[in-house]
């Protein structure tokens, strides 16, 4: 690239990366917010522990199905058009659970907001590994992954203050909030380099616009991503990473009510500390990956999932800790916890490389959300027979699992340019 084409690079990249993190945070508002609502909603409707697991086993099993297929689309179609219309169309299944009564009716509409949600992360993996070359991606993609916990904190506190005036209204208004920030995503974002006229990063013209439905492309999914040995290590590993990032998110303000005795607004505020913690784990972690295991994220994450275990095993066996030490325990878990959430979809995409990140990022994703039938369902049912106790035991175990995932593919090469 010439001076000029390389200033006006790093101007695009830096507008996409913020602009992506600020879409993919107003996701998290649109989807996060049940779990705030689901202590008023179940008083409201009279629903179950046990039955709130099974929706929110759904959701996440709908999800993740919907960021693979959506993840293979992304893969070729226009990114800035494809995550938009992901937002507006999750906003408007917002409104439409937040009008209804009937439990038939609110599944329905929760259902179709699971498939919608699937448009939002697929694009950004697009976008950020055509705007962002591998050797920076470990670093740069944890700090756009900051957006998850951003989104999900803020919406947390948020809601947590709105649900006083019913529950309804931690749909209606986030619901408002995305659909004005879609308008802006639309007006920041652009697709790839040679959409603002520059060139792709490591490849010629050529190769840039050689159609990715050809049988070509189809042997290069194989080979890169359904025949990779550490893509199917590091999906199983996110599996169990998402055991343990979920049990907070979802089950954690109800936890915190009913094993601690707290309100739902200050319950929320230590679960916005745990995602708060999470952002900063994030970054650290991606510096971390490259400065010291040479983009080796898997090493990172061997690291991050033995600290994991050891702050949920503190949390579970002192007896009845101070709430501030309980909120530092669980603010070490997340700070931990997070650096593999952020370091799966980057090595993934790596080792797949841009031609197929997408498709890779979505394919370790389904199995991220399909650990909702443990997260969901499974920590639904053992709370209600078990207690809570049994429920952090099963979080200490996934955290021991995932740690064995990433030991796999320690030696595992950081990307697959070379390949």
């Amino acid at each position: 690239m010439t001076a000029e084409q390389q200033k006006k690079f790093a101007y695009w990249q830096k507008r996409t990366i913020i602009a992506t993190m600020f879409g993919y945070a107003l996701f998290y508002f649109v989807r996060k917010n049940l779990s705030v609502a689901m202590p008023a909603l179940s008083a409201d409707l009279g629903i179950s522990k046990a039955d709130l697991g099974i929706f929110l086993t759904l959701h996440g099993l709908l999800y993740g199905l919907s960021r693979f297929v959506n993840g293979y689309w992304a893969d070729r179609k226009n990114a800035r058009i494809f995550m938009t219309a992901g937002l507006v169309l999750s906003a408007l299944m917002n409104i439409a659970f937040g009008c209804q009564s009937l439990a038939l009716l609110l599944g329905a509409a929760w259902v179709l907001n699971c498939w919608v949600q699937g448009m939002g992360f697929p694009p950004c993996a697009r976008l950020l590994t055509h705007w962002i070359p591998p050797e920076q991606l470990a670093t740069k993609m944890s700090f756009w992954n900051t957006s998850h916990s951003i989104g999900a904190s803020l919406v947390v506190v948020f809601c947590g203050a709105l649900v006083g005036f019913g529950w309804r209204w931690c749909f209606f208004v986030p619901a408002a909030i995305a659909l004005l920030g879609a308008g802006l995503l639309w007006l920041a974002l652009r697709d790839t380099p040679s959409s603002v006229g520059l060139p792709e990063l490591g490849e010629d013209v050529a190769r840039a616009k050689q159609k990715e439905d050809s049988a070509e492309f189809r042997a290069f999914l194989r080979r890169h991503v359904f025949r990779s040995p550490a893509i199917w290590y590091l999906s199983f590993a996110n599996f169990f990473v998402y055991i343990v990032r979920y049990a907070v998110l979802d089950w954690g303000p109800t936890l915190l009510k009913e094993s601690k005795g707290l309100s739902i607004v200050h319950a929320s505020w230590i679960v916005a500390a745990f995602e708060i913690a999470g952002i900063v784990g994030m970054v650290a972690a991606g510096w971390a990956t490259d400065r010291f295991f040479g983009g080796r994220g898997p090493r990172t994450c061997v690291v991050c999932m033995t600290m994991t275990a050891l702050f949920v095993f503190l949390f579970w066996w002192l007896p009845s800790p101070p709430i501030w030490l309980a909120t530092a325990l669980l603010m070490g878990a997340g700070f931990f916890i997070y650096g593999p959430q952020a370091l799966i979809g980057i090595a993934a995409a790596n080792l797949a490389t841009k031609r197929a990140a997408a498709t890779a990022s979505g394919f370790t994703g389904i199995f991220g959300y399909l650990s909702t039938i443990v997260s969901g369902w499974g920590l639904g049912w053992i709370a209600h027979h078990h207690g809570w106790n049994a429920v952090l035991v099963t979080m200490l175990g996934a955290a021991g699992v995932g740690w064995l995932m990433f030991a796999c593919i320690w030696r595992e090469k950081p990307h697959g340019y070379d390949a």
